[in-house]
């Protein structure tokens, strides 16, 4: 079953970026010059890697925080990150400088993580109940403060904003990827180095405790290096609800090893799911769906169906 889930796939990848609303002729794709050659490599095949980067940081980011936050409904959205993001970007837009909104995105998503530690420091002992409460008081706020920017704007800005908020894989050229690129490779890295202390923080708190493990620190390195890489993904793409949420749980059931051995897996099917995503999104309309559309439309289900298996 593994086996043919990780072929299956592998063949995704592949095929994904030759699907789309043009057909592209491979006679042609070998053609430099040729308009399918462009848009394979300037648009198709930046898009499946942009989705397959975001969906892995995402995906690795929700398991990071369950374990984290002791919480098994707990995303990488959950400290408000990705709305900081959204009311800067929407700032950016009504400000007419909707050209830098990425840089906006990323700049509101660090302040939301800088104005939550500053918090944090403020706490006797490391309490992940708080630091969620935080993070979902900044949430609320945010969402007035949007409310507020969607008032004072015009009919196109609305659009631009409300656009932002559905979440976009839009892309053309490799720009960008570097950038998305690096956040998750430094991710991986960290998840890579503290490997061993997060197999002990899965246990509990005590018994890393008791292995010599700052528990405070751990926690709070973690989810700082976490929302750093998820602010870079919403800042190009805007916020994509539930893949941290989704890849998880399916992989726990799946592979049914502990958490720290699914790192790796929840990256790579992360990645996967948000490009099987992004493929319906582009095959179902003439016009391309958003892909929050499509990741809620699969999310909200499977949050249902958890939160009835957590009754039984």
């Amino acid at each position: 079953m593994k086996t043919l889930f990780l072929l299956a796939s592998l063949l995704l990848l592949v095929a994904a970026p030759f699907f789309g609303q043009i057909d592209l002729s491979l006679t042609k794709l070998m053609q430099p010059q040729s308009m399918a050659h462009q848009v394979f490599m300037q648009i198709r095949l930046p898009r499946v890697l942009l989705a397959f980067l975001v969906g892995g940081i995402l995906s690795l980011g929700g398991l990071v925080f369950q374990v984290v936050f002791r919480n098994p409904m707990s995303t990488p959205y959950t400290l408000g990150v990705a709305s900081g993001a959204t009311l800067f970007t929407a700032i950016a837009i009504i400000a007419g400088l909707g050209a830098y909104s990425p840089l906006f995105a990323f700049v509101g998503a660090m302040m939301t993580v800088l104005i939550l530690f500053a918090v944090a420091s403020r706490f006797g002992g490391y309490d992940p109940t708080a630091l969620l409460l935080v993070g979902i008081a900044l949430g609320f706020f945010y969402a007035a403060a949007l409310m507020v920017m969607y008032a004072l704007s015009t009919l196109q800005e609305s659009y631009e904003i409300l656009r932002f908020t559905m979440g976009s894989l839009d892309i053309v050229g490799f720009g960008q990827i570097g950038i998305l690129a690096a956040a998750a490779a430094l991710l991986l890295l960290m998840m890579r180095y503290y490997k061993n202390a997060f197999k002990a923080l899965l246990v509990s708190y005590e018994f890393a405790f008791l292995q010599g493990i700052r528990v405070k620190k751990l926690s709070y390195t973690l989810l700082f290096g976490v929302s750093v890489a998820v602010g870079a993904a919403v800042s190009l793409t805007g916020p994509i609800g539930f893949v941290g949420l989704i890849i998880p749980h399916m992989l726990a059931t799946l592979y049914r090893q502990s958490a720290e051995k699914l790192l790796m897996p929840s990256f790579f099917y992360g990645g996967v799911f948000l490009v099987l995503c992004d493929l319906i999104a582009r095959s179902l309309a003439d016009a391309t769906l958003p892909i929050g559309v499509v990741t809620s439309f699969v999310g909200a289900p499977f949050f249902i169906y958890l939160l009835l298996r957590g009754r039984k």
